[in-house]
């Protein structure tokens, strides 16, 4: 028969030789897992970059639409300041017999003013040139702003009197029209009653 102290012995044996197979078994688990774990968190941080980076290009592509955008709407702002007719600024004096009419078109030379005069009415028309202009094709310059009037300005004044047309001046200094605008005066006769 066995006795106690060799069972114990082999049970023993057994015992290390489990706990050795089961700590062998978990370290590679472990290991596994370990690994597992870093390609995992590798994976995770690629993704991670990825995302980044795809954020930081649309937000650069975004600042690029927004930039874009801008050019074409003070483009289109240009283009239509170009189209519409804008008034001169001016001011109008009366007197007991004239009118006298201050017009401001700075940076107009006096060959860009234009001035006509109808029966009760005066017109004063001037070409603004775009600051834009005075540059040379091959410099690339482009608008960032301009607020300053540039093309064809017209300013109309009707008055309640005719006018004297023979007798109107207008002179020309420094972006200043001047005109001095004679009314017209018609002499009443008395009529007899027979």
């Amino acid at each position: 028969m066995v006795d106690s102290e060799t069972i114990d012995t082999k049970v023993s044996d057994k015992k290390e030789e489990f706990n050795e197979e089961q700590e062998d078994e978990m370290n590679d688990t472990f290991e596994e897992a370990k690994d597992k774990y870093e390609e995992t968190k590798e994976k995770g941080k690629n993704i991670a970059d990825g995302v980044i980076n795809d954020l930081y290009a649309s937000i650069d592509e975004f600042k690029e639409y927004i930039r874009n955008m801008q050019k074409n709407a003070d483009k289109k702002y240009a283009e239509y300041k170009k189209s519409t007719v804008q008034t001169i600024d001016i001011d109008l004096i009366e007197t007991k017999d004239t009118y006298y009419i201050k017009a401001a078109v700075p940076g107009v030379s006096k060959d860009d003013v234009m001035i006509e005069a109808g029966d009760n009415d005066v017109t004063i028309e001037a070409t603004f040139k775009a600051y834009i202009d005075e540059f040379d094709e091959e410099d690339e310059a482009e608008v960032i702003a301009s607020s300053i009037k540039s093309g064809k300005c017209v300013k109309t004044v009707r008055f309640e009197n005719s006018l004297d047309l023979e007798k109107i001046t207008a002179k020309f200094t420094n972006g200043i029209v001047i005109m001095t605008i004679p009314k017209l005066i018609i002499p009443k006769h008395k009529i007899n009653v027979e």
